[in-house]
């Protein structure tokens, strides 16, 4: 029989499908992930770019001691 019905599939899991890369999720993200969540997005975006944040969030983690620099440790 060489007609296959394939629409009963597309639930499945597919183990070839890429995980995401923060939360591992295939079929959704879990609702921390930042490519769910904008505070977090923005969290990982200032970590790996620090040019990005924002005046007021850099004098509340300057009162609090924080330091920010563009070296890599």
């Amino acid at each position: 029989m060489n007609n296959i019905d394939f629409t009963h599939h597309h639930n499945q899991y597919n183990a070839a499908a890429p995980a995401c890369a923060y939360c591992l999720g295939i079929h959704g993200h879990e609702s921390w992930c930042p490519t769910r969540d904008p505070n977090v997005h923005y969290a990982y975006e200032i970590v790996l770019e620090p040019r990005k944040l924002t005046i007021g969030d850099a004098l509340i983690l300057h009162s609090l001691g924080v330091t920010w620099s563009d070296f890599a440790p």
